[in-house]
């Protein structure tokens, strides 16, 4: 975000949050303990006023008109960083049962605010939708308002908005396809040319065109490739139009022979059809993160370990929302959908009606979600650093294999076509002073690479074997 420093807001918030002044700390938490009417997430009787002309502030703010608010822009005179600072506030009130205050302040932020303004308007306005609702019971009509999920048409609409302009879902497909097919490569002598992709969360199937398009280029009319997709999915339904999409495109390569398997996610993997001696790849692309606790995640990955894959593709978004203190959370993801928020400003212009699209049914959805998790939800993702994913695969049996630098240069050629490009750094490089777009860095020894915002890692691919 322009203007903002991210030590600025992480200094902000401990300011906020920490006890400088433990004592005036402890004395606000002893006054607002007589003066909390209400506890979030149980009742609001004797807020109903309030409530109510917070959702009047809301209603106004989304009405809004599109050109005018969109002109107007927050980052002259540090605006931007008072909404963010007025946006903490909020956020301990919230944290500390003051319901009084938080609903002061985010009328406030409401007046403030647009889903049309700048990156910075506009990330507060989906955190200030989800700390409002964080007030809320689940049974409030009011609390269905303002989570309201998308249909499954504008989900699908803003994640294909998303994937065209950004690299931020091609960076992770292209650099795990390209793994994929060098792991395929050298065992092209014993595998009979058949390779067997077990993607635990198949989704649209988008990742796979790249990949068909690429082994097609390698066989031949008369030495064809064999490949077979096992994709698990949400719903039946998702998985019939995934392999419709992905057989349909398969049909204009024809020394490719394409095979697709869909599963519901649960089902054992006992039922997957394996051909002798071919390749076997398992995608762990946005996965892990979705399971709910990390019984899940060791049982995952010791299924996987089983397998005995030639390669395992891991890639998760960088951070660490895991299940901590509520306001530790927050100001991860503060950090994280600014960035994301801010990327899309490079990507499309502020008036468009994809941008609204993909931060309204998209990002704006998982900063609801995460801003209203509980430990029973098992919707919310659970992002951890890079560090913690690695102690994790390796306490199951997996070793780290270093990435080629022709997935390192193909990366940097995405970047050169879908954005203001930044060169490739490496992790600790100096950027020379300039913090601005899209970035590639290598980590870890050359074992992952990351895709990032200015100095803000967003995701992480990393590639893994089997432990004999």
């Amino acid at each position: 975000m322009e203007g903002i420093d991210e030590e600025e807001l992480l200094n902000l918030s401990l300011a906020i949050v920490t006890t400088s002044g433990g004592e005036r700390l402890k004395k606000r938490e002893r006054r607002d303990h007589k003066n909390v009417l209400v506890s979030p997430l149980n009742s609001y009787e004797g807020c109903e006023g309030k409530i109510f002309r917070l959702l009047q502030m809301r209603e106004q703010m989304l009405k809004q008109d599109h050109k005018k608010k969109g002109a107007h822009v927050l980052d002259e005179d540090g605006k931007g960083l008072h909404l963010i600072h007025m946006l903490l506030i909020t956020a301990t009130a919230v944290n500390e049962n003051n319901v009084s205050s938080a609903l002061e302040n985010l009328s406030e932020l409401y007046k403030s605010v647009s889903l049309c303004g700048d990156s910075v308007q506009r990330v507060v306005a989906y955190f200030a939708d989800g700390l409002a609702a964080r007030l809320l019971t689940r049974k409030s009509p009011f609390f269905d308002m303002i989570m309201k999920e998308p249909t499954s048409a504008e989900e699908f609409v803003s994640f294909t908005s998303l994937y065209r302009v950004s690299p931020y879902y091609q960076f992770a497909h292209f650099t795990a396809n390209q793994a994929i097919i060098e792991a395929f490569e050298k065992e092209e002598e014993k595998n009979n040319r058949a390779l067997h992709v077990i993607d635990f969360d198949v989704s649209y199937g988008f990742q796979w065109p790249s990949l068909i398009q690429s082994l097609s280029e390698k066989a031949t009319s008369g030495n064809r490739i064999s490949l077979r997709i096992t994709g698990f999915g949400q719903s039946l339904d998702e998985l019939r139009e995934t392999e419709n999409r992905l057989m349909s495109f398969s049909k204009g390569f024809r020394n490719l022979i394409f095979e697709f398997q869909g599963l519901l996610r649960g089902s054992k993997l006992i039922n997957l059809r394996k051909k002798r001696n071919e390749t076997i790849a398992v995608n762990l692309v946005f996965h892990l993160n979705t399971l709910s606790n990390s019984l899940k995640i060791s049982d995952s990955l010791k299924s996987v370990h089983l397998l005995n894959p030639s390669i395992v593709i891991l890639v998760e978004q960088e951070g660490s929302r895991s299940p901590r203190s509520f306001l530790s959370r927050f100001m991860e993801s503060l950090h994280y959908f600014a960035a994301m928020f801010d990327s899309l400003d490079d990507c499309l212009p502020r008036e468009s009606a994809e941008r609204l699209s993909i931060e309204k049914n998209h990002l704006g959805k998982e900063i609801k979600s995460m801003l209203n998790y509980d430990n029973d939800d098992v919707n919310c993702s659970k992002i951890e650093k890079m560090e913690t994913w690695k102690t994790r695969m390796e306490s199951h049996g997996f070793e780290g294999i270093n990435l080629s630098s022709k997935s390192k240069i193909q990366a940097r050629l995405l970047l050169k076509i879908r954005t203001h490009y930044c060169p490739l750094q490496f992790e600790g490089e100096s950027s020379g002073g300039s913090t601005a777009g899209f970035k590639v860095f290598e980590r870890g020894d050359g074992r992952t690479i990351s895709l990032g915002w200015q100095d803000r890692y967003l995701l992480t691919v990393s590639a893994w074997n089997c432990v004999p």
